[in-house]
């Protein structure tokens, strides 16, 4: 717990920085844009809503398939324990890998940078609460439509079948749509696939920046050091460390081969 204290603590000064360089690039880009939105109109809010909503879940998913993306993300997922506390593990070098960009967007079809940031606000107050194991399930209609803490469990968990599932922010909806949901079907194990077993926040907040680096010292090539910063975590020129996708397949293929065994003993 004092753990994540000290990492969101450590944001402030660095969002104190980025977020005004932020909105500064979008209203740059807002004198550019192609329609103007009005900030008295309902409607404008549902199309920013969803707008935001749809931006949080790409930049969330990505941030699972892109390594350098990762680097920052995975202290988000670094606690062993699924706490609200947990939920205040933000990392320190998100936006300085411009993840602010998953939202530029917005301000070109004319929504007001202001708006932008607001609803950004929101989404990050609604994410908040999902990090609990006290609640269990919430009516059907409801974990049907948002994201809740069995959602939102699915997703902190490091066993290989929950990996890169419910990467949603608000809303569940986009993970039915675009094939990354995964229903809570049992206890998720917390954490990351190699835990860090450190409290220090400095060495969570640049633990995979670091083994990053050390990669780079063994790459052979260019090509191989530009996939190590935009391949899958895990990615490795020899083979020697494995990708979500890879853990997957094996699971799926060992579970096949199980049933064959099963199915050719029952005969």
């Amino acid at each position: 717990m004092l753990t994540s204290f000290a990492l969101s603590f450590g944001t402030v000064p660095i969002s104190f920085i980025t977020t005004g360089i932020i909105v500064y690039i979008f209203s740059l880009m807002y004198q550019f844009r192609f329609f103007t939105m009005p900030t008295n109109q309902w409607w404008a809010w549902v199309i920013l809503f969803f707008g935001d909503d749809l931006s949080y879940y790409w930049y969330h998913r990505l941030s699972h398939q892109i390594r350098f993306l990762w680097a920052s993300h995975m202290v988000h997922h670094s606690s062993e324990k699924f706490t609200l506390s947990s939920g205040l593990r933000v990392p320190w070098t998100s936006n300085i890998t411009g993840t602010f960009l998953f939202w530029a967007w917005m301000p070109l079809i004319g929504i007001e940078p202001a708006m932008v940031i607001v609803m950004k606000s929101a989404s990050v107050i609604y994410q908040f609460w999902v990090h609990t194991e006290t609640i269990k399930k919430l009516p059907k209609w409801f974990e049907a439509v948002f994201n809740t803490p069995s959602h939102h469990r699915v997703h902190h968990s490091s066993n290989v079948e929950y990996l890169d599932k419910n990467h949603a922010g608000t809303l569940i909806i986009w993970d039915k749509i675009f094939g990354t949901f995964q229903e809570e079907i049992f206890k998720p194990k917390y954490g990351l696939t190699n835990d860090i077993k450190s409290f220090n926040p400095f060495v969570i907040a640049f633990h995979e920046w670091k083994n990053i680096f050390r990669d780079l010292k063994k790459s052979r090539n260019i090509k191989d050091r530009l996939r190590y910063f935009f391949k899958p975590p895990g990615w490795s020129h020899d083979g020697t460390t494995k990708t979500t996708r890879q853990l997957q397949s094996e699971l799926k293929a060992g579970k096949t081969r199980r049933d064959m065994i099963s199915f050719n003993n029952i005969i």
